[in-house]
């Protein structure tokens, strides 16, 4: 067993990182200013973005997204529930309506064919308008967004990705956060301690033109002129206040470390998808153990997670008791995510229990997260697969030990 605990997921941050920073603090800016303006430009040159709009997090990208949108009351935005209350929070911050569907049991994504259905079924009620559709890549995996786009046609509706997880994914040869062709969209990025590329606390927002110039706005204030454009060289004192807005801007330190974690991207996924493969090929074809949906043709998954399910019929013990013993043996995990309807809030605001997304709900109670970032060596995988297998076996549900108090 291993002497010392091996966290979850830790952010990966090295000296180039350190010493932008470090440069920036020396600086007479460490606001929104350059280095921001810097990493926007980096950020949608990867991704293939027209521009991209630096803020605060992921959560306040997608508020934006939904203010620029002109989102309010009396609309509907389509989410799942397998996902985090960021998501949903920012539907209710704007007066608007969520508008709750099941997973996908294969890999845990908004289920489309529900999608539809919910859809039609709220247009046939007429007590609200469908506005946006926000599929959440839950994982690092893209949702099935060719269902999704044409959704999106049929009924006038922007869509509005949550992409805390899935940078770098692609889907259909397009890397997320790309133009996505015939509809007006938005995606949002998170860049948080556990994310695939860390500034700590921060986000970046890619969409339409049109619509990623009004999210501006609504990112300092509604002011016409932010301070970089105020107090650096050539700029105007005079600025006017143009919409509500929210404040939400990157500082120049979390862009600055933004920068660096960036050009590693590449070698941070290659060293997370070394991390899966091993997974894999201990877990694939275990009989208690279900691995998650892998790459295909279509999608390529970021990985930011690996969501291990457990067959819980072959185990004696449950979801907690398995955690408990990763614990014991000095193996960090969580679990993604308790779904949106079993918050106490949105089943009272909602009208909902636990049952309501029968998928979801059953998902849930199997989901383990494994560690997963590039610093794990193949020791730590090793201690990871031996910790699992290990555990699977001892509380094997044909096993003696089931009666091993857990």
């Amino acid at each position: 067993m291993r002497s010392e605990f091996l966290a979850f997921s830790p952010p990966f941050i090295g000296d180039e990182e350190i010493d932008e920073v470090v440069s920036t603090l020396r600086t007479p800016w460490i606001s929104t200013g350059p280095k921001t303006q810097q990493f926007e430009e980096d950020f949608a040159t990867y991704i293939g973005a027209p521009s991209a709009l630096a803020v605060s997090s992921c959560t306040d990208a997608m508020l934006i997204a939904l203010a620029a949108l002109g989102v309010g009351k009396g609309d509907a935005v389509f989410a799942p529930t397998m996902t985090f209350a960021a998501t949903i929070n920012v539907i209710e911050h704007l007066g608007a309506e969520a508008i709750l569907v099941d997973c996908d049991t294969a890999t845990l994504n908004m289920n489309t064919v529900e999608l539809a259905r919910t859809i039609e079924r709220t247009v046939e009620e007429g007590h609200l308008k469908p506005t946006v559709i926000m599929p959440v890549h839950y994982s690092g995996r893209p949702v099935d967004m060719a269902p999704v786009v044409d959704l999106a046609k049929r009924y006038s509706m922007a869509i509005v990705e949550d992409a805390a997880h899935a940078l770098p994914a692609t889907y259909a040869d397009r890397l997320i956060g790309s133009p996505i062709e015939g509809v007006t969209w938005a995606t949002a990025f998170s860049f948080y301690a556990t994310k695939n590329l860390c500034t700590a606390e921060g986000g970046m927002l890619t969409g339409t033109p049109d619509l990623l110039e009004e999210a501006a706005l609504w990112r300092l204030h509604g002011m016409s002129r932010d301070a970089w454009n105020r107090y650096g060289k050539g700029g105007s004192w005079y600025y006017e206040i143009v919409r509500p807005g929210f404040k939400c801007n990157m500082t120049d330190i979390q862009a600055a470390m933004g920068i660096h974690q960036l050009q590693k991207l590449n070698w941070f996924q290659e060293n997370r998808k070394r991390v899966v493969d091993a997974y894999n090929s201990a877990f694939d074809g275990h009989p208690s153990l279900q691995t998650p949906a892998k790459d295909d043709e279509v999608s390529n998954s970021a990985w930011h997670l690996y969501p291990l399910r457990l067959q819980l019929d072959q185990f004696s013990i449950d979801r907690a008791a398995f955690i408990d013993q990763l614990t014991e043996r000095n193996i960090g995990s969580s679990v993604h995510f308790i779904p949106i309807h079993f918050h106490p809030w949105f089943q009272k605001h909602y009208g909902l229990t636990e049952s309501s997304f029968p998928v979801a709900e059953a998902q849930f109670h199997r989901l383990v997260s494994l560690p997963l970032h590039p610093a794990l060596s193949d020791d730590d995988v090793k201690d990871v697969t031996d910790a699992v297998l290990e555990i699977a076996e001892v509380f094997s549900a044909d096993s003696d030990s089931s009666s091993v108090e857990a």
